[in-house]
């Protein structure tokens, strides 16, 4: 368990508390790329308590500000988008993707360039991988993007989907690194996916994993081993990367799907919960499956709150199902919310399956501590980042897992 003070130290993110000024050190996943269309409509987007405006300038460059215009902040959500630049509704002043004001039709023109040059309007770097927009937000010079082997594909090998839900980002991540619900909460999806059968069979078949680990320099790796019926070894590897990559296993090897989830704060009560599917090898091509026809920009539109259930049906549950809900993710989303917005950390009973978390925890903790201590670390100046994969495999009793090729 942890402390009140450190449950509340690594769930706030705003401007100004540890873990927001820590997460602003790293690339930020902001919005789907498709989403922004040059000369389209503004996209207003909230990310670590701040909000922005996101836009696809005439010439196809993406600019991220502050939501609120310079001069009587009126949301730019509301602006015209031509001519690359936004243009405020309410008095015309002009601002590009740099942040420079290029017009205030309101001064007169012997003083319009001087006072707009006076102007102060933060703008955020970003750049497009993944058919996301990514954004920086901590100022100075950006660290290096990682070249993680899905931000570095075509966009045809990649494709995104998210859901926003009522919950503290952790809550969201703790249950990404969560290896042992897989048998239990998802149980109702083997016969539903046949790509992860032969995966949820196997997690159902042994409950309780045991897990070990190897240190990275960007987190760790950790295995959750199971036994299978003739004896061998299931075991599912994960890679997590922080502060909040978690790469999720999956069978079939580097010419398979492959799964990067993301808890992304949107404030300290609301959080978005990414979903990254690439082929490392050729084009994307996922099977219809019950998910189909959920929103990819919020596939947890809908499901209501505890009042509710959150879309829980326990005639469902009398027909069969085990946990009530008729999209998987939501099954996630669910457990998320229903820990309360903050998951009271001070409480818990933790067991042997919880030990990926409290690793995690002690990981962050020590992050966020040493940093602001002024400790200036690159989580990936010693890492490889393309050979971050996960993987999951049955292999002999006596094998290490750590010898699979990746």
């Amino acid at each position: 368990m942890l402390t009140r003070e450190e449950n509340e130290l690594l769930s706030r993110v705003g401007p100004g508390t540890g873990m927001g000024e820590f997460m602003r050190r790293f690339w930020v996943p902001a919005l789907r790329a498709r989403n922004l269309v040059a000369d389209g409509p503004p996209m207003g987007v909230r990310l670590l308590g701040q909000n922005l405006v996101a836009f696809r300038a005439t010439d196809g460059r993406i600019g991220i500000l502050d939501e609120g215009c310079p001069h009587r902040g009126v949301s730019l959500t509301l602006a015209r988008n031509a001519d690359c630049a936004l243009q405020c509704i309410f008095h015309g002043w002009k601002i590009d993707v740099s942040g420079k004001i290029v017009d205030i039709p309101t001064e007169p023109a012997e003083r319009g360039d001087a006072f707009a040059a006076r102007v102060k309007v933060n703008h955020y770097p970003a750049r497009e991988a993944a058919g996301i927009v990514w954004v920086w937000l901590g100022g100075g010079e950006p660290a290096a993007f990682p070249a993680f082997e899905f931000t570095s594909l075509p966009d045809s090998h990649v494709g995104s989907r998210l859901g926003i839900i009522h919950s503290s980002w952790l809550n969201g991540m703790e249950g990404q690194l969560d290896s042992a619900h897989v048998g239990i909460l998802h149980q109702d999806w083997v016969d539903q996916f046949p790509g992860q059968r032969a995966d949820l069979e196997k997690a159902a078949y042994d409950l309780s994993p045991r897990f070990e680990f190897e240190d990275q320099p960007y987190g760790y790796r950790e295995a959750a081993v199971r036994n299978t019926p003739d004896g061998s070894h299931y075991v599912r590897v994960r890679e997590f990367a922080l502060p909040w990559y978690s790469f999720i296993p999956s069978t079939g090897g580097r010419d398979s799907v492959h799964l990067v989830a993301m808890s992304i704060p949107i404030d300290d009560e609301h959080s978005a919960q990414w979903d990254v599917f690439y082929n490392p090898v050729r084009p994307l091509a996922i099977p219809n499956n019950p998910e189909s026809g959920q929103d990819p920009d919020d596939l947890a539109r809908g499901m209501g709150g505890i009042e509710t259930r959150f879309g829980q049906s326990r005639q469902r549950m009398k027909d069969g199902s085990f946990s009530g809900f008729s999209v998987l993710r939501h099954e996630d989303y669910a457990v998320a919310m229903g820990q309360g917005v903050f998951a009271d950390r001070t409480k818990e009973f933790l067991g042997s399956s919880d030990v990926p978390i409290v690793r995690a925890r002690r990981l962050m903790l020590d992050a966020v501590r040493r940093h602001a201590e002024g400790e200036a670390r690159d989580f990936g100046a010693a890492a490889d980042w393309r050979r971050i994969r996960a993987f999951a495999d049955v292999i002999p009793k006596e094998m290490d897992w750590r010898a699979v090729p990746r």
